[in-house]
């Protein structure tokens, strides 16, 4: 939603979305050599939608763009939520490509996922995680206002996912209320909270300040409504959000746009007496410092996840240790071919939240500052914390090969092909999921063709001498110089 479109908090509007974002091929997340990026994963499909999903003709949300549904993939029985977007609606398609890129980028337990895409002659389909919990919007209204611990709990989530977005030079530009969805129907103080909605991402160098002017009214910061601003625009909409998410209403607010914009470029708000003697003198420190006017002294979402209030009302990340089983499945993970390697990132991607909820919370526990990715000290440090008696001694050998995109970390989908229980994937919808995405052209064999463009992220043109081949050579059975289901089935249940 652009200025001009802002929403009343206390009166949802209908072209409020429920629940979606995008990606597309603009742009991809930097893989060394000898790595494969995930964007590579996320299959973009010619072809009709309903040929894979059966889609509910109930719609759960509703937005300008278009419609979300529930829908069940017919083969994997895994639920999503397609977003369907009328091609009619998309003015300017680069930008729409860029979301969606971006989409692809990242990963993130805070990020929502989005599976794949289906384009046909009216419209692009957007195949995504399904959260069944409803908007932030919805709880706050719901609510009306969030208990200290509540809101420090979903600070302390969004701020993560930002924190993980500007590590990777993208800054969002419309955080909101009605751009977080909870996973599920928990209790706040055990949901999972998502973050939606990249239409108006894009990606920074640190040099160039933006321009274009993006943003919600009640959420932008003063510098985006000067055309001068960087991604700290991101941790202004931080601040407005908590402090609805503790009092209830906007910190500027305005009988119509222009009033709410002359407030915001004045930085002129209150802790209203009544409404604020009971909040801790912690929290109003944070929002000052999230609404400083010069964004040159704004907290950065590292310092925000540091402050007090944070460490203090929000639970630390539950100790969580990292089981001996699955320290040795990471061990052993380094020893897999690349295609194996390749295959449990796409069933590890796949996988519902639930079905991975105890190693998500591994990651997050070992995650010790919160930017969503792993380094060889909080991997050292969280195999120490588990009692485990010998930390392997190449460790750093360890972490290299779980690095599948040689990015020098060990991110969230990383860390879980890794460690991932081999019960959860040997089952045959989930090594079908994973085979359909090196299957490009959908004839049932994986040619040589198609494990370069998914391997050799998506360089068919310069393929490392006789690796390829000595993949194929490892899972074609029968020596056709393709590999069919059945031999990738049987290469997925080799120790």
């Amino acid at each position: 939603m652009g200025i001009c479109g802002s929403k009343n908090p206390s009166n949802k509007s209908p072209g409020s979305k429920e629940g979606l974002t995008s990606s597309g091929s603009a742009l991809q997340k930097g893989v060394a050599e000898g790595g494969f990026g995930r964007a590579n994963f996320i299959l973009d499909n010619n072809g009709s939608l309903l040929e894979h999903y059966d889609v509910d003709t109930k719609k759960i949300g509703q937005g300008s763009y278009g419609s979300v549904t529930k829908a069940v993939n017919k083969s994997t029985h895994a639920v999503r939520a397609v977003k369907t977007i009328s091609k009619s609606h998309v003015k300017n398609i680069e930008r729409f490509k860029q979301e969606i890129a971006i989409m692809k980028m990242l990963d993130h337990p805070n990020i929502i996922k989005l599976f794949e895409t289906f384009e046909d002659h009216r419209n692009i389909y957007l195949v995504m995680e399904l959260c069944t919990g409803g908007e932030l919007f919805d709880r706050i209204i719901d609510e009306g206002r969030f208990t200290e611990v509540q809101a420090a709990i979903v600070m302390q989530q969004i701020l993560r996912a930002v924190y993980y977005m500007h590590e990777n030079h993208i800054a969002h530009r419309d955080l909101k209320p009605e751009n977080f969805l909870f996973l599920n129907k928990d209790p706040i103080e055990k949901s999972w909270v998502k973050l939606i909605d990249f239409g108006l991402s894009t990606y920074f160098d640190g040099t160039d300040l933006m321009k274009t002017k993006a943003g919600t009214p009640y959420y932008v910061a003063p510098q985006v409504l000067a055309g001068r601003y960087d991604e700290e625009c991101d941790l202004w909409s931080c601040g407005v959000i908590m402090y609805i998410l503790l009092c209830g209403y906007p910190p500027f607010y305005g009988e119509t746009d222009a009033d709410v914009l002359t407030k915001v470029r004045l930085g002129n708000y209150t802790f209203n007496a009544s409404d604020w003697r009971n909040i801790s003198a912690d929290a109003k420190d944070l929002i000052r410092k999230l609404l400083k006017m010069n964004p040159r002294e704004r907290y950065t979402a590292e310092q925000a996840l540091n402050h007090p209030w944070v460490r203090n009302h929000a639970p630390g990340a539950e100790d969580v240790p990292l089981e001996g089983a699955q320290m040795n499945n990471l061990k052993s993970f380094r020893s897999l071919n690349k295609l194996k390697k390749a295959a449990l990132n796409i069933i590890a991607q796949q996988m519902p939240d639930e079905e991975i909820a105890q190693l998500k919370k591994v990651f997050t526990s070992m995650d010790k500052n919160g930017d969503g990715q792993l380094t060889v000290q909080e991997m050292l440090e969280g195999i120490q914390k588990s009692g485990l008696k010998d930390v392997p001694e190449d460790l750093m050998d360890i972490m290299k090969q779980v690095d599948s995109d040689g990015s020098g970390v060990i991110d969230y989908t990383e860390f879980l092909a890794a460690t991932l229980d081999k019960k959860k994937y040997i089952q045959e919808d989930r090594l079908w999921g994973a085979f359909r995405v090196f299957d490009r052209d959908g004839d049932g064999k994986i040619t040589r063709q198609e494990l370069a463009e998914v391997l050799n992220n998506g360089d068919v043109g310069d393929i490392v001498d006789g690796h390829i081949d000595e993949i194929l050579k490892q899972a074609d059975a029968n020596g056709d110089g393709e590999i069919d289901f059945d031999e990738f089935v049987a290469m997925m249940e080799k120790q």
